[in-house]
Order: C-alpha cells, then sequence, then structure tokens
C-alpha cells in the first residue's frame, strides 16, 4: 500500500532539505570524526566521546531517514496558485469565530511545518478537516477532546503569486 501523500508548502519542503542537508553535510561528518578519533583512543567501554558519538550517530541517521522518507512521499502545493480562493484547501488562511466569538485566524499547511502556538494547523488535524470546503459564512462543528464546537468562517485568504 502506497503511503498518503505528505501535502507541504514550498516554504515547508525547503525547510526540510535543508535540515536534511544540514545533518548529512555538517553534523554527521563532524560526529564521525570524533568517533574515529576516539575509536583511536583504546578502551572504547569506557570512552565518553565514543559511546556518545555513536549514540549521536544512531540518532542523526534515524532522523535522516524519516526526513528522506517525508521528503519521497512529499507533494508540493503551493497554495498561491489554488484555483478556488472562496473556499478552505491547503494553504488557506482562514479566520473563524466559536460560539463565544472568539475570533482565531489559522494557516493549514503540511504535517510537518504544523505549530498550533503561530496558527499554522496540519492537514489532518480536526480543525483543518472540518473547514476542508468551507466557505464564508459556513458553520462548522469540529469534535474537539472537551465535546463538539462550532465554528464559523469569517474570512478565507491565499498568499498572491
Amino acid at each position: 500500500m502506497e503511503p498518503r501523500p505528505n501535502y507541504i508548502t514550498p516554504a515547508g519542503y525547503a525547510a526540510l532539505k535543508a535540515e536534511y542537508d544540514q545533518l548529512l553535510g555538517t553534523e554527521r561528518p563532524a560526529i564521525v570524526e570524533v568517533v574515529s578519533w576516539a575509536a583511536g583512543n583504546g578502551d572504547r567501554s569506557e570512552n565518553g566521546d565514543y559511546l556518545y558519538g555513536r549514540k549521536r550517530m544512531r540518532e542523526i541517521d534515524r532522523r535522516l531517514g524519516f526526513l528522506a522518507k517525508r521528503m519521497k512521499a512529499a507533494k508540493v502545493v503551493d497554495p498561491a496558485r489554488a484555483e478556488d480562493r472562496g473556499r478552505v484547501f491547503f494553504g488557506a488562511t482562514v479566520t473563524i469565530a466559536d460560539e463565544d466569538d472568539n475570533r482565531r485566524t489559522v494557516t493549514i499547511v503540511g504535517d510537518d511545518e504544523a505549530d498550533a502556538g503561530t496558527g499554522r494547523i496540519g492537514w489532518h488535524a480536526p480543525l483543518s478537516r472540518a473547514l476542508k470546503g468551507a466557505t464564508v459564512g459556513d458553520l462548522r462543528t469540529v469534535e474537539l477532546p472537551a465535546g463538539p464546537r462550532e465554528y464559523e468562517v469569517l474570512s478565507i485568504a491565499y498568499p498572491d503569486a
């Protein structure tokens, strides 16, 4: 079974690629150098540089594998090229209000670039799933851990090309 596509913005893909390149081109070679130097010092069982270096190398290799998989599955979608700007789709910046008229602005991005603290929510988050396809004025109910909550879509915006 093929994994579901990893939708991501061009900026998000560039960030993944930059992290991959930095780990592969800078961090890993530095750790390899430390480990080979430490291995040449003799007894490896009590050599902190060797043990820590090997542990750090495994962490880097795991992260490189994860990033490679995510980039391979990535489907870069440029929200600036959205055709239907009147509906909420990937890359939309949406202003919503709940029943108490608390307003919130969120941008729907790829799961790898989500950061709820800055208003960037992942494409597969409950709020994103509820907002997909909505137009201004629509009411959408979101199932949250605290119970269902209804939101009204106040505005929808996409970045300019």
